[in-house]
């Protein structure tokens, strides 16, 4: 019961500090990006509207909230997923303007554990005790059926060995963000989250990174939706300029483009 009171109050502080806004306005380019987007989609959000006036309004959580509220009629103009699957989700049900799509971003998976936690460098391979680190605690990640951080989780401890004996000790949360903020109060042991979130978060440390083989390569598409406003596609074009790949790579993405300027 105190692990679920702790994910549903992490989930209150995640929705809170993402941002999620109560209505877009009307000339306002209105995005829809996984809520590891957020601290570098803020920042291109102002850059954005410094250099062109037109305000950007963002929503942050799981690729797979985020589609399912497009599917159900949100007023979204640029979808961003943190993987291919949700991505193709939205091209076949027509959601998506394909034309327009781009795989931007690369990341990583990594293992976290809080700053001050007595677990050091993990070398993460086959077979590796996952269960046994994380002692009488638990581990956390997304949603293994639905958000990408879970799918990505459970495809590399599958193929490593190791997801059947750690299993009954995962807790699953709505997002990767949800997750990274009960390892940095050191209400779970252990989180699978991007490399980017360990980035943001001074609270916890990386203590081991999965082998990229382990799971399939973490890529962030994006992509107008059907219904985007004609002034969308001038920030899908900002988002493959040389200033965001600056941006970017400053908080660890690894950029898939060649900027187009």
């Amino acid at each position: 019961m105190r692990l679920l009171s702790s994910i549903m109050g992490a989930a209150a502080a995640v929705l809170a500090g993402l941002g999620v806004p109560a209505a877009a306005q009307d000339n306002a380019i209105t995005v829809f990006a996984a809520a590891s987007l957020k601290n570098v989609f803020d920042d291109i959000d102002t850059a954005f509207a410094r250099k062109t006036g037109r305000k950007v309004v963002a929503s942050y959580a799981a690729s797979s909230a985020l589609m399912k509220q497009i599917e159900q009629g949100a007023p979204a103009d640029l979808f961003a997923s943190a993987d291919l699957d949700w991505m193709e989700y939205g091209t076949q049900k027509k959601l998506i303007n394909e034309a327009s799509r781009v795989n931007l971003l690369g990341n990583k998976l990594v293992l976290i554990a809080t700053k001050d936690s007595k677990i050091e460098t993990v070398a993460i391979e086959q077979n590796f005790d996952l269960a046994g680190l994380a002692g009488d605690g638990r581990i956390v990640t997304g949603d293994a059926r639905f958000v990408p951080v879970g799918k990505y989780a459970k495809a590399a401890l599958e193929k490593l060995g190791s997801w059947s004996p750690a299993e009954k000790k995962f807790a699953f949360v709505e997002n990767v963000r949800a997750a990274l903020v009960l390892v940095a109060r050191g209400e779970a042991a252990l989180g699978l989250v991007y490399a980017t979130d360990a980035k943001a978060e001074p609270k916890v440390k990386v203590v081991g990174a999965f082998p990229a083989g382990s799971h399939p390569p973490i890529v962030y598409p994006v992509a107008l939706t059907a219904r985007a406003k004609p002034g969308a596609a001038q920030y899908l074009a900002f988002l493959q300029s040389q200033e965001a790949k600056t941006l970017f790579e400053t908080y660890g993405f690894t950029v898939l483009i060649r900027p187009t300027s």
